[in-house]
């Protein structure tokens, strides 16, 4: 019988992937999930090949009694349960702050208390809690930007530019070192959450590591959730020739990591010895541009839809995301594999074989220009 395993938010994406691999490598495993529908639509079921493997608590996170149900006899806990979405974010902030910061209090209080045995806590961060991230400047080297303003880029400038110098920049891959700089309400919620988690682990004496997960992508990715992934959003569109409109410049870039190697990672950290608390990136450490994720999703799909370049651009929104992976390598002995050409595909053919659904994509963009946060 292998350890005990608590995976919060264990229904969803990452969640289900990485239940399997335990179960596959003889862990026990609970999984807490609110089940919400804007992530599950009208499904309140596990899938079938978890349904009956692993034991179950529907609740949320926000609430006491049920973290006491779930923490029973758990010797890990995997803290994926959070709302995601950059742009929802800023104008949700108190139902934000209540899931991302207040539920993870309430699980680093009951841990304290000294009642359950677990050993070892993993926590969902974001590359969100970096900003702009690094850049290379031409005097000064690498640089970390501040926010773009909105003058530069209604006027079409949307590279971040040098603190010091005002020169425009090019993209470095971040260190985990970056200074922290969140343009999101997301991503405030995000280094909060990893700040608590590594600080009561150090307390705690336990195992402590916050992964900053890049764009993760893959097949059972959630296609109903307007507010988050580009790639669910623009296959949608994609395979309905509906119009695809990109933001400013379609330059912008992300770096796509695999949900197998984002499993990987994590299952590294599940069954890492002791050692100090810790920040890893996971991602690929190549950044692939909006335009070349459309080109690859309308050509899959041999889609007619519109593609316009907007110039637009969203408040919150970053220009560019490549992680540096160094610390990933040198403290667990891995770097994610697969490349975007190859998962895209992968994740591709599992998106036409689901129901087409309109997932309110322009309801939220209209929701995000009534609030000032959209602007051209």
């Amino acid at each position: 019988m292998g350890e005990r395993v608590l995976i919060t938010g264990g229904a969803g994406f990452i969640g289900s992937h990485l239940a399997r691999q335990l179960l596959n490598r003889g862990f026990e495993v609970t999984i807490l999930d609110n089940f919400s529908p804007q992530i599950h639509g009208q499904n309140r079921d596990l899938p079938r090949d978890l349904a009956g493997s692993v034991r179950l608590i529907r609740g949320d996170i926000r609430d006491p009694r049920t973290c006491e149900l779930a923490l029973e006899q758990q010797k890990v806990v995997v803290h994926l349960a959070a709302e995601t979405g950059t742009g929802q974010s800023m104008y949700q902030v108190r139902h934000y702050s209540e899931v991302n910061i207040s539920g993870t209090a309430t699980m680093m209080e009951l841990l304290l208390s000294g009642r359950y045995p677990v050993q070892n806590l993993v926590v969902a961060s974001s590359r969100a809690v970096y900003g702009e991230g690094a850049a290379l400047c031409p005097e000064h080297g690498q640089v970390f930007p501040h926010a773009r303003t909105q003058q530069s880029m209604e006027a079409g400038c949307f590279e971040p530019t040098c603190p010091f110098c005002g020169s425009t920049t090019a993209m470095l891959p971040t260190p985990e070192e970056a200074p922290f700089g969140p343009m999101s309400f997301y991503g405030l919620t995000k280094q909060v959450q990893e700040q608590m988690v590594l600080m009561y682990a150090e307390t705690l004496g336990i195992n402590g590591f916050a992964l900053r997960y890049q764009n993760v992508y893959g097949p059972g990715q959630s296609l109903k959730n307007p507010y988050t992934g580009i790639l669910a959003i623009f296959s949608s569109r994609a395979r309905a020739h509906e119009p695809i409109y990109i933001f400013e410049d379609g330059k912008e870039s992300r770096d796509f990591v695999y949900v197998d190697d984002v499993v990987e990672a994590t299952m590294r950290c599940i069954e890492a010895p002791v050692q100090k608390p810790i920040t890893l990136n996971v991602g690929t450490g190549t950044a692939v541009s909006v335009v070349d994720v459309v080109r690859h999703v309308t050509s899959f799909f041999s889609s007619s839809s519109a593609v316009s370049i907007t110039g637009a651009f969203r408040k919150g929104d970053i220009r560019h995301n490549c992680a540096n992976v160094d610390r990933l390598q040198a403290t667990l002995g891995f770097v994610p594999q697969r490349q975007f050409g190859d998962g895209v595909l992968k994740f591709l053919a599992w998106a036409g074989g689901e129901r087409i659904e309109d997932i309110g994509y322009d309801h939220s963009l209209d929701e995000m220009r009534s609030r000032g946060l959209i602007h051209g």
